[in-house]
């Protein structure tokens, strides 16, 4: 009989919700009986899935943001998922967790630059939880392009997970994981997950109330000849929401317990993930990527950028997008006139950054280190406040700020927060106001229900900041 395996893949994650004054999430009513929505998925789904062992058998990856707010909310829950990755490194020589790019940042349509901080940031957070390197990155909404594969290869990632219709194969036979080739004579394996079980799984509540009909009537029709023992190994990779395995859908944490544990056992069918299956079986297929394309948006990555006709209405999309990539580089252009007179590299120290946000090295010792020289400590404090702007303007291009229809929500005021905050410590630190500026390139952004506006929010979050001078202590390298 040949090989038949099944990986689930489950990308753990969600949107920042923190005030950027006080880094703490503001009372959620919603959520209740919790205090917020973190607090409510952790009990129904992080909590429940690491205590049932349920990490060890799946492919996952944890945003780095939600894994901060984790790791400080709930340190059993969080050492038993690392735990969990451990075991299997122990035990196959490698680890099933996969990294993220930090900030969720949709990175197509990022510069060159964000996309090494942001998959750097993203390798160093995961080194600094899981005691290892990662072997893949999940890309948030699988949104790619060569060049971010590229920044992938060169970082040292072998491998990331993409949806079918990402691939320019008409052919393209998903049990099986495909090299791209990148200009420069690099490359990159992807995965393709299956289409018909991964939606099956996203958007068929019914389909997972048992997992024993789910393995018949599903998982079983999709392998193809399970019966001939010449026929090649087959993998069939489901990829999903992970807070869908207990919060979106309740029980369905049991459901994988059942699944991964019982019922494909019964049937021979193996289970494992994308590290583990290049270990045993390598691949040779090559294909081609469509560019800018994702998941989640069959228009490419324009639900990030524009109007589409996944959200209706969403004009103020393409105003925001705009809005904040002139706050990027008035921002950026600061920081490296500025930072270009402590180092030769300005952008080398961002990157480096996260170490100092890790707690791995102090600000003064990286600094001192790529001068080559003793950095006094007014530079050293100027340049922190730089850096944390760097973080909050990386931050305000979290997917979840575009995703939705609608500029009132929480994800997008908050990225506009982020924006705010990026340019107040940015004068805190120099003097350079841009809040005027700043005002002017949000003003079209405005919600099409309500008629809140981004200039609104943005200063309304600057006179908080204003008014409570001490906030910028908790920025003291």
């Amino acid at each position: 009989m040949s090989v038949s395996a099944l990986c689930v893949h489950g990308h753990f994650y969600q949107p920042p919700r923190e005030d950027p004054l006080t880094g703490e999430i503001p009372l959620e009513p919603g959520a209740a009986p919790y205090n917020n929505w973190n607090e409510r998925i952790l009990a129904e789904c992080y909590a429940p899935n690491a205590l049932a062992g349920n990490m060890s058998r799946i492919s996952f990856n944890i945003g780095p943001t939600l894994y901060y707010w984790l790791a400080q909310t709930d340190p059993i829950t969080t050492s038993r998922i690392i735990a969990q990755d451990r075991q299997n490194v122990r035990e196959h020589g490698v680890g099933n967790a996969m990294a993220q790019a930090y900030h969720h940042t949709i990175l197509p349509l990022a510069s060159k630059q964000d996309k090494i901080t942001q998959v750097r940031w993203g390798i160093a957070d995961f080194k600094y939880r899981f005691g290892h390197a990662p072997e893949g990155m999940w890309l948030p909404e699988t949104a790619v392009d060569n060049e971010t594969l590229g920044v992938l290869a060169d970082c040292g990632i072998r491998f990331t997970i993409l949806a079918p219709w990402q691939s320019l194969d008409k052919g393209l036979d998903t049990s099986h994981p495909y090299q791209v080739e990148l200009p420069g004579g690099k490359s990159i394996i992807v995965f393709f997950y299956n289409q018909a079980l991964s939606t099956r799984v996203s958007f068929d509540p019914n389909a997972t109330r048992n997992a024993d009909a789910f393995l018949h009537q599903c998982i079983l029709p999709q392998y193809r000849d399970r019966a001939n023992p010449n026929a090649e190994p087959e993998l069939l990779l489901i990829a999903s929401d992970g807070e869908l395995y207990g919060h979106h859908q309740k029980l369905r944490d049991k459901f994988l317990s059942y699944l991964l544990d019982g019922a494909l056992k019964d049937q021979n069918i193996v289970t494992t993930y994308p590290g583990l299956w290049l270990k045993r079986y390598p691949t040779f297929r090559t294909t081609s990527i469509v560019q800018n394309s994702s998941w989640s948006c069959h228009h490419g990555v324009t639900r990030w950028s524009g109007e589409c006709g996944c959200t209706p209405n969403g004009a103020w999309k393409g105003h925001m997008r705009q809005a904040f990539e002139y706050i990027a580089l008035a921002v950026d252009e600061i920081y490296e006139r500025q930072a270009a007179e402590i180092v030769k590299d300005p952008w080398e120290l961002r990157h480096r950054f996260i170490h100092v946000m890790q707690g791995q090295i102090s600000l003064e010792d990286l600094a001192s280190d790529m001068a080559g020289r003793h950095i006094e400590r007014e530079d050293v404090e100027r340049m922190n406040l730089l850096l944390n702007a760097q973080n909050e303007r990386q931050r305000m291009f979290t997917s979840c700020g575009w995703f939705f229809e609608d500029f009132d929500r929480i994800e997008p005021r908050n990225a506009v927060a982020y924006a705010a905050q990026a340019i107040w410590l940015t004068q805190v630190a120099t003097g350079i106001d841009l809040s005027a500026k700043a005002s002017t390139w949000l003003r079209a952004v405005k919600s099409w229900r309500s008629e809140t506006s981004a200039d609104t929010v943005f200063g309304n979050t600057l006179e908080r900041a204003r008014q409570n001078p001490a906030m910028a202590m908790k920025y003291k390298p």
